[in-house]
């Protein structure tokens, strides 16, 4: 029964995230926005939604460092594991922008999240990471 549910969930994830880009992309072509704006916006949103309930949970339950470890856990899974197959399976072109302003700016985030995390800032307690 348990392998039954795993694999109904899968189904209706998988259902769910095809339901979801198209009506992200429905209406980014009614509004006349790129598609780069919904996938940065609402489609990372509800790809976001697991995390975001997950880290609540943990959050509540006193496990902060859980949290904490499943969005940095998820976002290096998506940037290498799942950037990294997609590139195996058929070339990525990146466009010239993204050279000089995506990358740079999430390396900024990467350095400016270490930087918080680690600089007692919010926090007077132990480091979390």
């Amino acid at each position: 029964m348990v392998y039954l549910l795993f694999v109904l969930g899968f189904v209706f994830l998988i259902k769910g995230a095809d339901l979801l880009v198209a009506g992200a992309s429905a209406i980014g072509r009614k509004y006349h926005i790129s598609e780069m704006v919904i996938g940065l916006t609402i489609v990372s949103f509800g790809t976001s939604l697991p995390e975001l309930l997950v880290t609540s949970v943990a959050s509540l339950n006193g496990q902060a460092e859980l949290g904490l470890g499943n969005i940095l856990g998820s976002n290096i899974a998506n940037v290498l594991i799942i950037l990294g197959i997609a590139a195996l399976i058929r070339p990525l072109p990146i466009p010239r922008d993204t050279y000089f302003i995506e990358i740079p700016f999430s390396v900024l985030a990467a350095l400016l999240l270490g930087f918080l995390a680690n600089a007692n800032i919010f926090y007077s307690g132990t480091n979390t990471i």
